[in-house]
């Protein structure tokens, strides 16, 4: 018993021991998992609910969880300044767009082509940074992002025998998504994160209410409404853990561990809709995930040099 109470201490000794970094690295790994899981929860309700209603149930109930915790951290009692309202009200419609032009998409592609797309966030968000923020920018992670396209190209193949429109659709929402993370890049920094998402919530929440309104609603069955139920669940859980992942550890480092989502949409898209994607898919996957990384190790760099304020990154 002593033994066995010694190592249980031991293991104990070492999980409390484990960097922030590592800590950090495992809450985003986490969110990323979670986050994905919704996403094959939604597409899976494609069959059986209308998008906006299947988003407007959704965002319901995020919006009532977002509001409690908010309440319960005390984030209702803040008021923003007038420039960080606008930065909000931009950040929010920005994630309006991206829910809208990202769900369609899912709705309508496999899900590992629609997360392998998603990946080049990072290289997006880097470039806009430099061009809208004077943000560094050197040869090096210009370059990086230069290629990281070529692959985006390799998957979305515009004017190929497997091109399909609904490819747009996805790196239009890589776009609302760049505009989304540099308005949050711009708030400051005592703002609440829980605030910045419930007024995103609210807003995806109310613009789906008016979408269902001509798209229709239809009786919602049993099992469609697990699926929502776990959605919803999921969702919250990879915003808590994101959040949480980005106060923690150094954003260089686990910023990398958003490349998690690809290997999990892998996973269900075989699993749950007998989905593979193709070889010039997986390459340019592959592709933008390498630059991607190399990406971030650069930044990660400069970050030691310049140190910078991390900036508040939802999903």
């Amino acid at each position: 018993m002593r033994l066995a109470g010694a190592r249980g201490g031991c293991y104990t000794g070492r999980m409390l021991a484990l960097s922030d970094n590592t800590r950090g690295a495992i809450l985003m790994a986490g969110s990323m998992t979670a986050f994905t899981i919704n996403d094959a929860c939604m597409k899976a309700l494609s069959s059986s609910v209308p998008l906006f209603e299947a988003v407007f149930l959704r965002g319901s109930g995020v919006t009532v969880m977002l509001l409690f915790l908010a309440w319960a951290s005390g984030g209702l009692r803040h008021r923003p300044s007038a420039r960080d309202g606008w930065l909000i009200l931009l950040r929010t419609c920005a994630e309006i767009a991206a829910a809208g032009f990202f769900l369609t998409a899912l709705f309508n592609m496999p899900i590992a082509n629609v997360t392998a797309i998603l990946q080049a966030i990072p290289l997006t968000v880097s470039l806009a940074g430099a061009l809208f923020l004077g943000e560094a920018l050197g040869w090096r992670r210009l370059t990086a992002i230069t290629v990281g396209f070529a692959g985006v190209l390799l998957i979305v193949r515009p004017g190929g025998e497997g091109f399909t429109g609904h490819s747009l659709l996805a790196l239009a929402s890589v776009l609302c998504v760049t505009v989304r993370d540099l308005a949050a890049r711009r708030m400051s920094r005592g703002l609440p994160s829980l605030s910045v998402a419930l007024a995103a919530a609210v807003g995806v929440t109310i613009a789906a209410g008016i979408g269902s309104l001509f798209q229709g609603w239809v009786p919602l069955p049993p099992v469609a409404a697990l699926q929502l139920a776990g959605a919803t669940g999921f969702v919250l859980a990879g915003y808590v853990f994101s959040v949480s992942a980005m106060r923690i550890g150094e954003l260089g480092v686990v910023a990398q561990f958003r490349y998690v989502s690809l290997l999990v949409a892998l996973i269900l898209g075989l699993a749950v809709f007998g989905d593979w994607p193709s070889g010039l898919t997986l390459a340019g996957a592959a592709v933008i995930v390498g630059t991607g990384l190399f990406t971030l190790s650069r930044e990660r760099k400069l970050r030691r040099v310049h140190p910078s304020p991390v900036p508040l990154r939802l999903r």
